[in-house]
């Protein structure tokens, strides 16, 4: 199991939310009933295909330290089975049978990619080892500075990875702030097949918050993945249509499971940071419920404390990046975040899905409400 719980970054244990849970939530959680609907986004399932592939199955993203590593990490290309939401609720299953995942190291293969993160100033060497792979990759990172044949465009540094080949890139970490990195080859198809994840620097002398969690927004066609995977579909990028909405991967209710889904778990009183990232092509003004945030960061840029303002609601541009920081300071309770164009916020005809997450205080993780919406996203105590 992994440990902390909620979105990657700073949250509570496993030991913490079980305890904050309670016996009661968790008598709940085995006889509460989840609704159902036929509107799935699929019309029949899609599992049969890539299974028969024996496909390995994605996880959640993680953060890889890379100061830690001795400054260098390696990305491999992994095809994968990506499960969405993978139960009958609310819509489901809601299901990807084939992406292409970035696998950090000896790690899973995760949509998102991992979470790499290093300190200004110390340099990374990123390998990306595509020797099992069947198409050519590359990696470019949004942001910093770096020499012209690391900045992973094949059509203009003349540098591709084609399969079977590894490439090591010198990437200097000399722009603090949340970046985005993505594969640059056919990056029209190989970002709408996962090739995607955050790239963070944090600043010298960087003050962590009570609670930090990134999160990244992605809108996908599904025809592309089920092409891939050979089903009977048709797609073509000048036709894209999106139908799966998806924070850090996943869609509600499979967003608020603590563990497969990236929910915001806060005490009263933390201070919170989010890094919203939007690996799609689409827009998403993102709304969270019942409390005021301020932007502090865009692109990796600090935003001056005059320019600062309360906001409930923050639009983000593909590939745009936002840190936001705010004050759990209300009753404690479960409150929505959301994109607010609501056919985002749906799990093919069914609503709510989607790109839906919440912040959870965890004062009513014991609460019959709490345990509700853990059966819905498929979490057993």
């Amino acid at each position: 199991m992994s440990d902390p719980i909620g979105a990657p970054g700073t949250g509570v244990s496993r030991r913490e939310f079980l305890a904050a849970t309670g016996t009661a939530g968790a008598g709940v959680l085995a006889g509460c009933q989840a609704p159902t609907d036929q509107g799935s986004v699929q019309e029949q399932s899609t599992t049969s295909a890539a299974r028969q592939q024996n496909l390995p199955t994605t996880s959640p993203p993680e953060v890889v330290n890379v100061d830690e590593q001795g400054g260098s990490v390696t990305l491999k290309t992994q095809p994968a089975f990506h499960e969405v939401h993978p139960l009958e609720t609310m819509g489901g299953p809601v299901e990807l049978p084939r992406v292409w995942a970035f696998q950090a190291d000896d790690r899973d293969p995760s949509v998102p990619g991992p979470i790499i993160r290093t300190t200004e100033g110390e340099d990374m060497e990123v390998t990306l080892d595509n020797t099992e792979g069947m198409r050519a990759h590359t990696v470019h990172f949004h942001g910093v500075q770096k020499a012209w044949k690391d900045d992973g465009v094949p059509t203009t540094t003349g540098i591709t990875v084609d399969p079977g080949e590894k490439h090591t890139y010198s990437i200097p970490a000399n722009v603090p702030g949340t970046h985005v990195y993505h594969c640059h080859f056919q990056t029209h198809r190989h970002i709408d097949m996962g090739m995607y994840g955050i790239f963070r620097v944090d600043p010298k002398g960087y003050e962590p918050a009570d609670k930090e969690y990134f999160m990244t927004m992605k809108d996908w066609d599904s025809r592309l993945n089920r092409m891939m995977a050979g089903e009977d579909a048709s797609y073509s990028p000048r036709t894209r249509k999106p139908d799966v909405f998806t924070i850090n991967g996943k869609s509600a209710p499979r967003t608020l499971h603590p563990e497969k889904g990236s929910p915001l778990i806060v005490e009263q009183g933390d201070t919170v940071r989010v890094h919203w990232v939007n690996g799609g092509y689409m827009n998403h003004p993102l709304h969270i419920h019942n409390h005021r945030f301020q932007r502090v960061e865009k692109d990796g840029g600090v935003i001056p404390e005059s320019a600062r303002y309360d906001m409930d609601i923050c639009d983000l541009a593909p590939a745009e990046r936002h840190t936001i920081e705010f004050t759990a300071d209300s009753q404690p309770g479960i409150y929505l975040m959301h994109c607010h164009k609501v056919n985002h916020v749906m799990n093919g005809s069914f609503y709510p899905g989607g790109m839906l997450s919440g912040i959870v205080y965890k004062q009513v993780m014991d609460t019959d409400i709490f345990a509700q919406l853990m059966e819905y996203a498929g979490y057993e105590v």
